[in-house]
């Protein structure tokens, strides 16, 4: 079987747990505010509507394709392409390409970023990787000017935070849905993520916190997260509609890396069905 992205690759292992995919969720969650781009977020109205739930589909999206088989994820790619195609039509103009590689780079640096929070450092090759796997998509896609290699994307991503990055009236209404979806104790909660995974310029702008105050915390779960106890207390810092979501989003290294499993969506990922729109 051809795989887009092999059974054993790091990108299965950041993706496959939701611990990662939640400090993903967030860092993205605090670079969308910013970009320049973001009025195409707020076009459709799914974001102001349910910020979310607009993000979960980005996740949804990209595990459709970390865990599929070449063919089914060529599919999941181009489906994508063919809904921001709609929205560009609707809307009558396109896109920015460089709002595309925004994504993707957000992609790369978040799984990087979380993974090394909450596991260990990686390792230059493993960087390629997923700098790879992220670029293949872009690829799929039509982006032009996509970095090769994992250098080449830290100069881009460099200079795509300094261009392409600025707080808005944007920014202060999306964060202002956050707190109403999320309630106080837990938008605070996802500031102190956001400020321990995002970059320098980012958290700067926002006014997040550097981080200090909830690494004790983490440092603590990492320590303690196979126990029931710390997994509750994981459950019960998120909107209960969410948590069987989140709850899905954990493989087993087996489940991610089985044949027969990487053809489809895995059973107990609920991302059977692609959403409407992006």
């Amino acid at each position: 079987m051809s795989y887009f992205v092999e059974p054993n690759s790091i990108v299965r292992r950041i993706w496959g747990t939701s611990d990662t995919v939640l400090f993903i969720f967030a860092g993205a969650a605090a670079e969308f505010a910013l970009n320049k781009a973001v009025d195409w977020l707020y076009f459709t109205g799914r974001l102001p509507a349910d910020p979310l739930g607009r993000l979960f589909s980005t996740v949804d999206y990209a595990r459709r394709i970390l865990f599929a088989d070449r063919a089914g994820a060529e599919k999941a790619i181009d489906s994508i392409a063919a809904i921001h195609a709609a929205v560009e039509a609707k809307r009558g103009r396109s896109i920015p390409a460089w709002a595309y590689r925004d994504v993707l780079f957000m992609l790369i640096g978040y799984s990087i970023r979380a993974f090394e929070v909450l596991e260990r450092p990686l390792t230059e090759a493993e960087c390629e990787e997923i700098t790879d796997v992220f670029c293949q998509v872009g690829r799929r896609m039509g982006i032009p000017d996509l970095p090769d290699s994992y250098a080449a994307w830290q100069v881009a991503r460099a200079q795509h935070l300094a261009a392409n990055t600025a707080a808005s009236a944007l920014t202060a209404d999306l964060y202002r849905q956050y707190r109403k979806h999320l309630g106080g104790p837990r938008y605070q909660l996802l500031r102190a993520v956001q400020g321990l995974v995002v970059p320098a310029p980012v958290r700067a702008q926002l006014g997040l916190p550097g981080g200090a105050a909830v690494r004790p915390a983490v440092v603590a779960y990492r320590a303690t997260r196979h126990l029931a106890l710390s997994q509750w207390a994981k459950s019960a810092m998120l909107p209960r509609e969410y948590r069987d979501r989140i709850q899905a989003l954990d493989l087993t290294p087996t489940a991610s890396a089985t044949p027969g499993v990487a053809g489809r969506p895995p059973r107990s990922c609920p991302f059977h069905r692609v959403p409407a729109q992006a």
